[in-house]
Parts: structure tokens; sequence; C-alpha cells
């Protein structure tokens, strides 16, 4: 009987993930794409909450095909992350929905690893899509610290247009 509750248990974990999984695509449509101004009222706000922790970032604003509409390198950040930072930002445009997400189903494990498969899909936390008036109007991609220091300035990029 305890090993039928611990099957039973699995089961119901691995449907849970497959679930959280599934549903982490937003459901927003796709807008036209972020003006340059909006772009820059995102990309600032990232900058800043960067500054403020005295990590060195790049920044990414893409349209919602993962054009790359305006990036900011800070001074000092390693060379690496300038073209992670674009990566991001398309991977959260281009499949609605935050790269932390498809790092988490990764972690999961089990099926989830199919998004080892996806072409162009950078799972690393640090990018996110911009949302106005309910619409994705394409997707803020942070890089240059640690997966959450990234997140951290994505999300205050992302908050500063009113996600």
């Amino acid at each position: 009987m305890r090993l039928r509750t611990a099957v039973l248990l699995a089961i119901a974990v691995a449907l849970a993930l497959c679930v959280s999984g599934a549903r982490a695509q937003m459901p927003n449509p796709y807008g036209a794409p972020i003006s340059l101004e909006d772009a820059k009222k995102a990309a600032a706000p990232a900058v800043a909450e960067a500054a403020k922790n005295h990590w060195f970032m790049a920044v990414a604003i893409v349209d919602p095909a993962g054009t790359l509409i305006y990036y900011e390198k800070m001074d000092n950040t390693q060379n690496g992350s300038a073209e992670v930072a674009i990566e991001k930002a398309r991977t959260a445009a281009r499949f609605k929905r935050p790269t932390k997400a498809i790092q988490d189903a990764i972690a999961a494990g089990g099926e989830n690893l199919r998004f080892l498969g996806l072409r162009e899909a950078t799972p690393l936390e640090g990018g996110i899509p911009l949302i106005i008036d309910g619409k994705i109007v394409g997707a803020i991609g942070v890089s240059g610290g640690a997966s959450a220091q990234d997140g951290q300035c994505a999300k205050a990029g992302a908050d500063a247009l009113g996600k």
C-alpha cells in the first residue's frame, strides 16, 4: 500500500509539473511592436536596478518578432553577456513567456527536458515579455549577473511599462 501511495504521489507531481509548464505561456496576444521611447522606458529601470546593486549588465529590448529595438551594455559588463541579453529577450518574445519558466521546467526534468530541443531558445532567467494594454509588444532581456540578479533587473524594466 505504501508503494502505491508513493507511485500515485509521483504521478500527481509529474502531472502538476506538466500543467504548470503548459500554463507558462502567456495568453496575451501580440500587439504592435514596442516604440523606441517605450523601449528606453523599460531599459532605464533595469540599468538603474543593476547600478543600485553594483552589478554590470547588458540590457536588450526586442519587438514581438525578436528584432532588436534598443540595447545598452554597462561599462565592465562581461562580453559574453552582450549576446545573451538579446537571446533572452528574443526567447521571451517568441515563446510568450518569461525565460525563467523554461529554466524551471528544464530543472524539473522528465518530460520538460523537451524544452532543450527548442531551437534559438535561451532557458536562463532574465527574459520577460513586455505588456502594454494587455498585448505583448516585445520583451526585455538582461544578462551579466547570476540568473536571479538578471531576473530582478528584467522585472524592474518590465514593471516600468505597467506589465
